[in-house]
This record gives structure tokens, C-alpha cells and sequence, in this order.
């Protein structure tokens, strides 16, 4: 989504005050519009920095880029927007309780064949005296993905995600696996 669209969405859902709040399926699109802006965001940059320099160019791109994405879209939206996964490879990344259960239940649907790219999930919870809308929708691992998340990781690569994340679990994977997913927290 452009930029400016996804600002408008973002203010359009602040102005909606909580006894006219936005219905459920607008939450949805609103959330689904912010991932699709984050993932073809930092796609762009990724295949980028591989074209410039390769898979040690890329782990920069999402050791420094991917965050960054995920800030600017939280300040553009006012939500908490990043990514998240039950195998690390940044630790600030890390799931909160409500984010592992979601991760885990993609697990277990990804194990009963649903397809990767199928897995979203939504709920509104109480986070202590405010209730909240968290929107989380998995990141498939696709072919190019295994460069540096498969089971056989070349040394320059491995040498470079060593160095920069020295706690890495987030190898090992294969086509289609669960990768991690987007995560979105909109206050209501």
C-alpha cells in the first residue's frame, strides 16, 4: 500500500472513538494493508542489497533495514507493527506470550498441511485496563529464504550470521515452513 493511503487508514481508524470503533474486518484490511506495505518494503531492499552484494549484503539489510521498516510503519499508523518467530535470530524480536501461542497454532495448522501463506489470526484482548486488536499473519519461507534460514547454510553466510547474531536459531527450515510471522498490536 502507498505510504500515504496506509496514513489515511491509520488516521481514519484513530479518529473512530470507541463507541463507533471500526468494524473487525476493517481492523483486518487495515492490518493485512500494513503487512503487505512492511513485506514488499523490506522484499525490495532484500532483493536489493542481493543484487548489489549478495546473501552477507542481504543479513544486513534485515540485521539493520527490517527494523527500521517496522519503526516507520508504527509511527505512520500508530500501531506496533514488526515480525516475530519461535526460532530466533534477533532477540529483540522475541514473542510475547500471546504471539507464541498464535506461532504455535500456525505450527500445528502448518503440520495438518495448511499452506503457510494461509496462516492469519485475530483477536482483541485486554492488556491490562485497555483492550487491543492483535492482527498476526504468517511469513512463509520461500526458496530464496533457505540461503539463510535452510538446514545447509554456505560459510560466508555463516560467518556473517555468526558475527552479527552470535544467538541464532532461525536455520534449519524448508520450503513452505512457517518462517516467522508479521505481528500488529492496534490499540482501540
Amino acid at each position: 500500500m502507498n505510504r500515504w493511503k496506509m496514513i489515511s487508514v491509520a488516521l481514519a481508524l484513530a479518529a473512530v472513538g470507541p463507541a463507533h470503533a471500526e468494524s473487525v474486518d476493517e481492523r483486518i484490511a487495515a492490518s493485512q494493508e500494513a503487512i503487505q506495505d512492511f513485506a514488499g518494503t523490506l522484499q525490495g531492499h532484500l532483493m536489493e542489497a542481493m543484487q548489489q552484494g549478495g546473501p552477507t549484503e542481504a543479513i544486513s539489510v534485515c540485521q539493520q533495514v527490517a527494523p527500521q521498516i517496522a519503526e516507520d510503519i508504527s509511527a505512520e499508523t500508530g500501531w506496533s507493527v514488526g515480525r516475530t518467530s519461535l526460532k530466533l535470530r534477533n532477540p529483540d524480536n522475541a514473542p510475547d506470550e500471546w504471539e507464541r501461542a498464535v506461532l504455535e497454532h500456525f505450527e500445528a495448522r502448518r503440520a495438518q498441511g495448511v499452506p503457510a501463506s494461509e496462516l492469519a489470526y485475530h483477536e482483541t484482548v485486554q492488556e491490562g485496563d485497555e483492550e487491543v486488536f492483535r492482527f498476526m499473519r504468517a511469513i512463509p519461507t520461500g526458496s530464496v529464504c533457505l540461503t539463510c534460514h535452510g538446514s545447509e547454510v554456505d560459510g560466508d553466510i555463516q560467518h556473517a550470521l555468526e558475527r552479527l547474531y552470535p544467538e541464532d536459531q532461525a536455520t534449519g527450515y524448508s520450503e513452505g515452513d512457517v518462517r516467522g510471522a508479521f505481528t500488529i498490536i492496534q490499540r482501540m
